[in-house]
């Protein structure tokens, strides 16, 4: 009993002391958030890869989604005192030279004048699902980026703790120092995935959340154009 008692004593004075060497370590090794990115493995790569395509997504869909749903306070009062004074040219051309997607909305609507609402609401309908289309391109990127990112920063995990344990195995060292050191490293590359699909995802949701203020902007231009061409038909 007296032995075991002392055992017991002696390892817990080793674990002690390899918890004091490695917090001293730590304490010691003044690492940049590069070098620590670094000690994640080889996934680490593919990880890189898939934020460096994130940040391209989301900034050019932000600013194509932001081109597209902009919209002059003064465009459709211009375009009502145009159709209603007959000058229908004058509205086509301001609508044909204005680079966003109402514009191009109202433009085929332009086109229409002179057929059934029905018609000309159809025609504006199918060319707003066009520029619906055109915003949520490659939106699809980010939503797959947030998903994959997570897996392949576990998957980084579990390659790298396979390798720690199988040194454990083929060197017979055990310390608490190279495990408690081992599984740090290798939490990086979850860590690091798990960030990432974060900043996936919320790109993703803001993206969305913009291209409905968008699409809410079409639909009224859409209605006020119908407005204007039944006020003119009066």
């Amino acid at each position: 009993m007296n032995l075991f008692l002392l055992q017991v004593i002696i390892d817990s004075a080793q674990i002690k002391d390899s918890l004091a060497r490695v917090a001293m370590m730590a304490a010691q090794q003044k690492e940049s958030l590069l070098d620590i990115l670094l000690k994640g493995g080889p996934l680490m790569i593919p990880l890189a890869i898939l934020l460096v395509i994130a940040i391209f997504v989301f900034f050019e869909r932000y600013l194509a989604i932001k081109k597209a749903a902009k919209l002059e306070d003064n465009f459709m009062n211009i375009i009502r005192d145009n159709i209603i004074s007959g000058n229908i040219s004058a509205a086509r051309n301001l609508a044909k030279n204005t680079p966003t997607a109402v514009a191009r909305i109202i433009d085929k609507g332009i086109q229409r004048v002179g057929k059934e609402l029905a018609a000309i609401e159809r025609s504006m309908e199918n060319v707003g699902k066009l520029e619906l289309y055109k915003m949520e391109k490659n939106l699809a990127i980010l939503s797959a980026i947030a998903y994959l990112g997570p897996l392949f920063g576990f998957l980084g995990t579990i390659f790298g703790m396979f390798q720690l344990f199988y040194n454990i195995a083929s060197t017979g060292e055990y310390s608490i120092s190279n495990i408690a050191g081992g599984i740090y490293v290798k939490m990086i590359s979850s860590a690091s995935g798990l960030i990432i699909g974060i900043i996936a995802y919320i790109g993703y949701r803001y993206l969305n959340s913009q291209i409905d203020k968008a699409t809410h902007k079409m639909e009224a231009a859409s209605a006020d154009f119908i407005d204007i061409l039944q006020e003119e038909a009066r």
